[in-house]
């Protein structure tokens, strides 16, 4: 009877935990009505979007909405600076980190279109007096096309090395020299690069014999009609460029890389919305590439993407792609940074595309909610990164099933103590009792792990859980100390 009302108390909590995160994170979206007017879906997200940014913590959100290829709405919510409490403005530069990356692919195929590269050429082809560093692995299966869809063998780079607009850098062909280096046979799998992405910067300057920054705003964001966007800083960006906000709600200034390509553009949620429409043959009658080169950027160059299969199907050339249940195809990139967040996601068939900046690495459960909010608005099946609400909702049964054991750990105790006097076994005795040897290293073990990832730079489970990941890491502490008291304590 005793257990069965144990198990009773455990069942409630996690379903309790899991009702409350649907109900957050789900119940609202259902009122979103398909392919409702605009002004419709406007009046929701400006009821949704400051409450979601209470919930995970973001000062500041851009967002742009594409539809029938046509830009239908751009708002800004919150705070640039909040010790100042200057407000967000949809035209503040903002940092768009991987995003850069899809921009780039459009300069590289330009190039190609234009004859003067060879997507199956080796890269070191078109780099004069600069080699690969010498690795395990043949130089030669660096191909400019492997490089686009990050299946070249490089590894993800230095994402902490920042600098600040001041501070002297090194130079890209330094950083390359120090960072590209093979780790992996060329062609062997999927594996994201920023270093692989360096390199093509690298290969635009050597072919065009122009600077990178300058050449993308005169043959590609211009032409686009990116007239907020630029790979290059200047005095002026910097001072109305709001602040970024870390995992732990630390402000962070702008920052600068030595490379750009990969993450370095700063713009505006209406350029990205208006480079999504670029990309849709459809509506748009941009002249950067051609139609066929376009669908080409689109074509799954590498399907098995390891974790990132999880939300997306496959990669093209630096997008990634995903089939959606009426058989339309998404295309989309995402961009984190210290501080920074950004996400479109555009269904070129049809001319929809959202666009989501922020100035907040907490960013990724909120990112997912609006995209799930979207794709119900437009008539589309949940985008593959809504499966990020699945995981939150997860956690958060983690979470409800942690404190109902924990509460059961302390209810034990409060019993031993009621009924006798309890003390705490010497560790001669009863200590080697394979039970409580058991309890005492689950408890110890836990405590560790736990520690140890309170000692990283960067977690993967908070960067995406930034709320329910915390809250399970302190259930799980209480948990493991109420575990190890409960074993050391004997009537």
């Amino acid at each position: 009877m005793k257990r069965a009302r144990i198990i009773l108390i455990i069942i409630v909590f996690v379903i309790g935990f899991f009702g409350v995160a649907a109900l957050i994170l789900y119940l609202p979206d259902r009122k979103i009505r398909t392919h409702s007017p605009t002004e419709e879906f406007v009046a929701f997200l400006d009821f949704r979007v400051p409450k979601l940014m209470e919930l995970y913590g973001i000062p500041g959100v851009n967002i742009a909405l594409v539809k029938d290829g046509l830009i239908v709405y751009t708002a800004a919510y919150g705070e640039a600076n909040q010790k100042s409490g200057q407000k967000m403005t949809v035209d503040m530069p903002m940092r768009v980190q991987s995003i850069s990356k899809s921009v780039t692919a459009w300069a590289v195929l330009k190039l190609a279109e234009e004859g003067k590269l060879n997507l199956d050429d080796p890269v070191e082809r078109y780099l004069k007096g600069w080699k690969l560093p010498v690795s395990d692995y043949p130089p030669d299966g660096v191909t400019v096309r492997r490089l686009l869809c990050h299946t070249a063998g490089l590894p993800l780079g230095d994402v902490f090395a920042l600098y600040s607009p001041d501070e002297v850098m090194p130079s890209l062909k330094e950083s390359l020299t120090h960072s590209a280096i093979l780790f992996q046979m060329p062609g062997k799998g999927f594996s994201y690069s920023n270093v692989g992405y360096n390199l093509l910067e690298f290969m635009i300057e050597e072919v065009t014999g122009r600077d990178f920054a300058e050449y993308m705003k005169n043959e590609i964001l211009y032409p686009l009609g990116m007239y907020h966007s630029d790979f290059e800083w200047s005095e002026e960006t910097l001072s109305s460029a709001p602040l970024g906000y870390t995992l732990d709600d630390k402000p962070i200034s702008p920052y600068q890389y030595p490379e750009r390509a990969s993450g370095g553009l700063l713009s505006t949620a209406e350029d990205i919305a208006r480079f999504c429409i670029a990309g849709m043959p459809n509506f748009s009658d941009q002249r950067a590439l051609v139609r066929p080169t376009i669908e080409q950027l689109y074509l799954a160059q590498a399907e098995n993407l390891g974790i990132y299969s999880a939300v997306f199907d496959a990669y093209g050339f630096g997008y990634y792609t995903e089939g959606l249940t009426n058989g339309k195809l998404a295309v989309s990139h995402g961009g984190q940074g210290t501080g920074w967040m950004s996400h479109f996601h555009a269904v070129p068939e049809t001319g929809d595309a959202i666009v989501i900046l922020t100035n907040s690495q907490r960013s990724w459960p909120f990112i997912s909610s609006l995209l799930n909010g979207w794709a119900r608005w437009r008539g589309f099946s949940p985008p593959g990164m809504t499966r990020i609400l699945l995981g939150e909702c997860f956690l958060w049964g983690l979470v409800g099933l942690t404190i109902s054991i924990t509460l059961c750990l302390i209810a034990g105790i409060v019993r031993k103590i009621m009924k006798v006097n309890p003390r705490f076994i010497p560790v001669q005795q009863k200590i080697l009792k394979p039970s409580r040897i058991f309890k005492i290293g689950i408890s110890l073990s836990i405590l560790a792990i736990l520690w140890w990832a309170c000692c990283q730079k960067y977690l993967f489970l908070t960067a995406v859980f930034p709320v329910s990941s915390i809250w399970l890491g302190v259930c799980a502490a209480a948990f493991s100390l109420t575990l190890l008291i409960e074993s050391l304590c004997q009537k």
